[in-house]
């Protein structure tokens, strides 16, 4: 029976064997994820999330609608409380990439990782908005406090590995960079 080498929650001998695969055949590199949001009322809007598109075909190891994600805003922007707002949820998946990121290459790496957070904090004006007046309607800055507590890896290692991270998170680069975003409108 073959050892398997888990670290951090991670089967290490599967990461280094896609890694392996994505070497010899990059096409397979190729993901589209999707969504589907549904507006309910008021602020209130559900997303459901499902299966993803993996080297030209269908994933089948997730069904349609797995994951519903419910988004709503605080009373003062109208809402009723009834999940985070867009905002939060964008704060929300950085947090998620940087940790899978993070873990993922410990692993690899040999370090231990015992414990792993981040506060994740964004500035925005609501003017531009509301239609009030010129500026971003998006986050001003960003701002992330990363902890890590690791039995066998230096200070070093693991600032080395948080800047790694930060370069290679694909949320990341689509909250620094401009990203092309095409949007249609069916009328019913």
């Amino acid at each position: 029976m073959a050892t398997v080498t888990v670290r951090n929650g991670i089967n290490v001998d599967q990461l280094v064997g896609t890694i392996g695969a994505i070497q010899k055949e990059p096409a397979i590199a190729g993901m589209t994820f999707k969504a589907r949001t549904t507006w309910k009322e008021g602020t209130n809007s559900v997303t459901e999330i499902g299966p993803f598109v993996h080297a030209g075909k269908q994933d089948e190891s997730r069904h349609a609608g797995q994951f519903r994600l419910q988004g709503d805003e605080p009373p003062v922007l109208l809402g009723r409380n009834l999940g985070p707002n867009a905002v939060e949820l964008c704060l929300a998946a950085l947090g998620f990439c940087y940790a899978v990121g993070f873990v993922a290459n410990a692993a690899a790496k040999g370090f231990e990782i015992e414990d792993l957070s981040y506060e994740i904090e964004g500035d925005i004006d609501i003017h531009a908005f509301l239609g009030l007046g010129k500026g971003r309607p998006g986050f001003t800055e960003i701002r992330v406090k990363s902890r890590v507590k690791s039995s066998n890896a230096s200070r070093e290692d693991l600032e080395s590995l948080c800047q790694y991270v930060q370069d290679t998170s694909p949320v990341r680069d689509i909250l620094a960079n401009p990203v092309p975003v095409m949007t249609d409108l069916e009328v019913v």
